[in-house]
């Protein structure tokens, strides 16, 4: 992240590894088990997040939870006011979403904007039994009616403050700081 200072790392590969657990154990209590349970991440870092929280639930149920990939650019609700190309990543859903219990996962949960599209998007897929979301950060400042259902951390921040995911499938390394834009 270009002039990102970080203050203070908030979790390292580690901590990373034991949230992604908890998560999963979370997600098949909840759910009673995964049957009819789809993962979908959202590009960027929702993917692997999707990908790490099937292996943690395989190693855990002996069960293989179908994992799909989830671009929302077109969904935004500000794709007029910016000020660049946006570049669509693409969505690869192989699963039939009507009827399953869709786990949307995203790095960081913050106004909530990111989380409606990606629900915009789904519905236009299928109609989904219900929709639960799992993210690695929750740090507030929500603009719409939008919570986790899975979080691995709650972070209060200001609204001045960036909270920084770098995941190693994305750039070699595991770590969530925050800082600010210098």
């Amino acid at each position: 992240m270009s002039n990102f200072v970080k203050k203070n790392v908030l979790l390292d590969s580690e901590a990373i590894r034991r949230a992604i657990v908890r998560i999963s154990h979370e997600i098949i209590e909840r759910n009673k088990g995964v049957e009819d349970v789809v993962l979908v991440g959202i590009h960027t870092l929702g993917v692997p997040m999707a990908e790490r929280l099937a292996a943690a639930i395989e190693k855990i149920e002996n069960v293989k939870v179908p994992v799909g990939m989830l671009d929302i650019t077109m969904y935004r609700d500000d794709l007029s006011t910016l000020d660049y190309n946006p570049v669509v990543h693409g969505t690869e859903i192989d699963s039939d979403l009507t009827g399953k219990t869709v786990i949307l996962v995203d790095d960081v949960l913050f106004t909530g904007r990111t989380i409606r599209a990606a629900m915009d998007a789904l519905i236009d897929m299928g109609r989904p039994k219900a929709i639960q979301l799992a993210v690695l950060i929750d740090r507030g400042h929500r603009e719409l009616p939008i919570r986790a259902d899975f979080a691995g951390k709650n972070v209060p921040t200001s609204k001045k403050e960036v909270v920084n995911v770098q995941l190693v499938e994305h750039d070699g390394v595991d770590e969530v700081a925050i800082g600010e834009y210098a």
